[in-house]
């Protein structure tokens, strides 16, 4: 009898852990604030004699929270030797639930080079989904075209 009780309580319990790691994994990492550095590329090199091939970045930043704004404080755009090429915001800006904004460096602007990057900071005065940050990358040569997606990456956390 006691046998039973124990493979019981075993099934049970091996039964509780496993609801309670699919709930944990199913969790949404909210934030309140986080700064995120995404790859960009002004340009790439293409061939045996390693050519530019220059290209189109766009910055996508949008908002995937649908209750919550979201504000930007700085989205900035750096080089391939870090340094700071561009600050395009002056003063934050407000991104309302779902919505999106983007900022576009031109194909000739080759100053950025092929190690650039976008570095943004967001908040919210609550806690909300984190925001999609992507870079998107488009060039045409040559009756040929490439376009690729980098994605931000979270280089530090907002704590509530």
């Amino acid at each position: 009898m006691k046998k039973k009780q124990i493979r019981l309580t075993l099934i049970i319990l091996f039964m509780f852990g496993f609801a309670f790691q699919v709930q944990a994994e199913n969790c949404i990492d909210l934030s309140e604030g986080q700064t995120l550095y995404v790859p960009a590329y002004s340009h790439i090199y293409i061939g045996n004699k390693a050519s530019s091939y220059l290209l189109t970045v766009t910055l996508s930043i949008r908002n995937i929270d649908p209750s919550n704004s979201i504000t930007l404080s700085s989205v900035d755009y750096y080089g391939t030797k870090g340094e700071l090429i561009k600050q395009y915001l002056d003063k934050p800006l407000s991104i309302p639930p779902l919505g999106s904004t983007r900022y576009i460096v031109l194909s000739k602007d080759k100053e950025g080079g092929s190690g650039a990057n976008f570095i943004v900071k967001w908040s919210s005065k609550k806690l909300a989904n984190p925001p999609i940050v992507e870079s998107i990358m488009i060039g045409t040569q040559s009756g040929q075209g490439i376009s690729f997606t980098s994605r931000g990456q979270v280089i530090t956390q907002t704590t509530p």
